[in-house]
């Protein structure tokens, strides 16, 4: 049996993963529903999957950290003790995670290697130009969006989708999240 791999990501609406300026984590639109709905996400057992530079900022972020920050909300937390799987060839070991390794090679190679080998569902938060290549070898299950209602045309960072293949997507699954935010849940097919 082959473990379903899912790319988590966050967006503004007009498609980026982050935004520079005086936003907040969140774009500041976080609410109780949407960090209680998170934690159950990350309460199920998986394994995380990402890519060196997405380990080094979550590192670097948490390492910057204070308990009370947005940073070290409860899914955050539980997201850093799951086991995760590191995409690199440039770390090495030990990582600064609880049950964390590092894969040397391709991510497709490793991912393809860990979906047959994995007992327990793989997700993935951010880690975009690795998701990229994993969406055009057809290994990606479910793409998760959550999307913020927000527009970040002058401070957005990080285009989520910019330079990927084109994808048919079947909407598995949505919802509504403090009345603004949604969660949409897709299968990807490569378009012929």
């Amino acid at each position: 049996m082959t473990a379903t791999y899912t790319f988590d990501v966050f967006s503004s609406l007009d498609g980026y993963g982050a935004a520079g300026g005086d936003w907040t984590g969140y774009w500041g639109k976080q609410g109780p529903e949407l960090l209680d709905h998170r934690l159950a996400q990350y309460e199920e057992e998986q394994r995380m999957i990402f890519g060196a530079n997405t380990y080094r900022a979550f590192a670097r972020m948490l390492a910057d950290s204070t308990e009370d920050s947005d940073v070290r909300d409860p899914w955050v937390t539980r997201m850093t003790h799951l086991p995760a799987t590191v995409v690199s060839n440039s770390l090495e070991g030990p990582l600064d995670w609880h049950d964390g390794t590092v894969a040397n090679g391709d991510a497709v190679d490793v991912v393809a290697r860990l979906k047959e080998e994995s007992k327990v569902p793989l997700r993935s938060h951010g880690s975009l130009s690795m998701n990229r290549a994993l969406l055009a070898a057809g290994l990606v299950d479910r793409v998760q969006v959550t999307l913020f209602p927000v527009i970040t045309g002058r401070t957005g960072l990080d285009p989520i989708f910019r330079g990927a293949a084109d994808f048919d997507l079947d909407l598995v699954e949505c919802r509504t999240l403090d009345g603004n935010i949604q969660e949409l849940i897709y299968r990807p097919t490569l378009h012929a």
